[in-house]
């Protein structure tokens, strides 16, 4: 993937393994979490090829660029590149354009949310479905959860603090492709799957972002976990729940990507 500049977007592709060699399938753009400045398809490995394998779909990891040496907007910007991209090359992808979904977790959720409202204010096509798991819906938040797990809970306030300072030098917290919950609409967003953890700072944010989006028209089902904290997705060899998670949210892009 080409950027405006000539540089390049790197993105690492998974089909299932129960896939034939000619199938078009459909795909999952997955963005990782990491407060927009750690993570990477490495790190992410492990969990793209369970959620290929387990929703038959092919999923598509985003190396996007990381703050702070690429702070807001870079990382939006490749969000939408990815999604145009893979819509524009989707016979060399072997995938279905029709069958697209977005998916990420904590900074990712919120790439696949801006990415598109930002489809949808482009008056361009929305993807089929999003994956949203304990997703950045706001910056700043006065909501309960963010002092009630403010410490002890892995993501405390200094990190939450050292990732938004660095995504977002210029301060601005407002603008809706930092913050989606500042988007002047949210009507029109494609069914999406929430998932949240329950010891996690954002987790009000991601209620009150799913209670609004269900208010303006969109489908929107919930998948609470209990006991979990945030960033819990991806380490299947501690928490046995989130290996459950993975199974479930594997199964509802499968019903709506193949169903």
């Amino acid at each position: 993937m080409a950027r405006a500049d000539g540089s390049a977007l790197l993105g690492r592709l998974y089909r299932p393994l129960s896939a034939q060699a000619d199938e078009m399938l459909p795909l999952l753009l997955y963005f990782h979490g990491g407060g927009w400045c750690v993570g990477d398809v490495n790190s992410y490995d492990v969990l793209c090829r369970e959620l290929a394998n387990l929703s038959a779909c092919a999923v598509l990891s985003v190396d996007y660029r990381l703050a702070p040496e690429h702070p807001f907007p870079a990382a939006v910007n490749d969000a939408r590149l990815a999604l145009d991209w893979a819509e524009d090359n989707a016979a060399l992808l072997g995938i279905d354009a029709a069958r697209i979904a977005l998916g990420g977790d904590s900074a990712g959720g919120n790439l696949s949310i801006v990415a598109a409202l930002a489809r949808r204010e482009a008056g361009r096509a929305l993807p089929r479905f999003l994956l949203l798991v304990y997703p950045s819906t706001e910056i700043v938040s006065a909501r309960p959860s963010r002092g009630r797990y403010a410490e002890g809970y892995f993501l405390d306030r200094t990190m939450l603090d050292w990732f938004f300072e660095r995504y977002l030098p210029d301060g601005n917290t407002e603008d809706w492709r930092a913050s989606p919950m500042r988007a002047e609409s949210l009507a029109g967003l494609p069914p999406m799957l929430l998932v949240t953890a329950e010891y996690d700072p954002l987790g009000d944010d991601c209620l009150a972002f799913a209670e609004r989006a269900r208010a303006e028209g969109v489908e929107v089902a919930h998948l609470p976990v209990a006991g979990m904290v945030h960033g819990f997705l991806p380490l299947g060899k501690t928490f046995p729940e989130a290996n459950e998670t993975v199974r479930a949210v594997a199964a509802a892009l499968r019903a709506a990507l193949r169903g």
